[in-house]
């Protein structure tokens, strides 16, 4: 089932929780059967700041929510 919603996700911007409490939002270019991801255009969003990170390549296992922007 998470494959599916990766699947549907793909070239959408997205917005994922890691497991240390960081915010990644980014758009969904790419993944893998462990659901390591690729994602453009990220940004890290805090309470006070937002810092631009470019081209990103993501574990799987430091997800702990993916949510679709827009």
């Amino acid at each position: 089932m998470p494959l599916k919603m990766l699947e549907s996700f793909m070239n959408k911007r997205i917005s994922l929780l890691l497991k240390d409490n960081r915010i990644l939002e980014g758009k969904l270019a790419g993944y893998d059967d462990y659901m390591n991801m690729v994602l453009l255009d990220t940004e890290e969003k805090a309470s006070d700041m937002t810092r631009k990170l470019g081209t990103v390549i993501l574990r799987g296992n430091n997800v702990v929510r993916m949510t679709l922007i827009d």
